[in-house]
């Protein structure tokens, strides 16, 4: 386990069943079971999937052996340390490669980890953001985030990190991936002439972020309006969709955010449907 050890899940969903809550393994709405089924048989159907559609860069190369996105490479490796049985698609696997990993945040940091954890030859992280200041500026940045230079514990491992690198694509052999050529980028992130330069590379993940919900199967069969960016609309005050008795929450709602997010949204969600089934609710808001 990289970031949680799966004994902590078992013992809150063992709290939760105690609760009440019941679990249905094994199922993928939209695919395994018709949303409409859920539909009909409930009162209330929260939409909570997440934002699972990754960002593509849309870059040369992106179709050779060995160049992934970053999700399929970190639930495979999960799967793993759970003891499940794998997923239909080929193993990924970081053993004796040189690895690249394209992103800067928390998921390629994800990546970063569970490659050395698999015996990576070599980690390299690519971040197109120029290396932030050692000390943080509140006062200059207020009210967003400071930005400081920060050392995950993964990056601790071994990771080198090229910081104003913008990937410009990769480069392979017989189909599989060999190098990434990247750039450097000035402060506005506009490629540098004459700053070109090759990685090596046998294992590239792609960690840029998520795109939104995936539409195919669930909200393909629920069918509820999108906003702009393909995220299922639904107001912060009811939560409710377009379609009758479906309600929205998280990033199936928001888009890419953060856990806290989430769980507020959950909870106000849980709130509101209370509300609409039973007429009154002493749950907070």
């Amino acid at each position: 386990d990289f970031k949680m050890e799966k004994h902590l899940i078992d013992r809150r969903v063992a709290q939760m069943e105690a609760e009440g809550v019941v679990f249905h393994y094994g199922v993928n709405v939209g695919v395994t079971h018709k949303a409409s089924e859920l539909i009909e048989a409930h009162d209330a159907l929260l939409l909570a999937g997440g934002a699972e559609r990754p960002r593509d860069p849309e870059l040369p190369g992106t179709d050779l052996e060995g160049v992934h996105f970053a999700m399929p490479f970190l639930v495979q490796q999960n799967r793993r340390v759970g003891g499940e049985p794998p997923t239909p698609e080929l193993p990924i696997l970081a053993g004796g490669k040189h690895v690249v990993v394209i992103g800067g945040g928390d998921t390629a940091s994800d990546c970063i980890g569970t490659s050395f954890r698999q015996g990576a030859l070599s980690v390299t992280q690519l971040d197109i953001r120029p290396i932030p200041p050692l000390r943080e500026d509140k006062l200059h940045v207020w009210p967003y985030w400071p930005t400081k230079f920060r050392t995950s514990s993964s990056q601790a491992e071994g990771a080198e990190r090229e910081f104003s690198a913008a990937t410009l694509g990769m480069e392979g052999k017989n189909g599989r991936v060999r190098s990434v050529l990247c750039i450097r980028v000035d402060e506005k992130r506009k490629p540098i002439e004459g700053t070109e330069f090759r990685i090596r590379a046998d294992l590239v993940l792609i960690a840029i972020g998520f795109a939104g919900a995936v539409h195919e199967g669930l909200i393909e069969q629920v069918a509820p309006a999108c906003d702009p960016r393909g995220n299922v609309a639904a107001d912060t005050e009811t939560y409710r969709t377009s379609v009758p008795k479906v309600y929205a929450a998280g990033d199936m709602r928001r888009g890419q955010s953060l856990i806290v997010w989430a769980i507020r949204e959950g909870r106000q969600a849980a709130r509101q449907i209370d509300l609409d089934l039973m007429g009154a609710t002493t749950l907070p808001r």
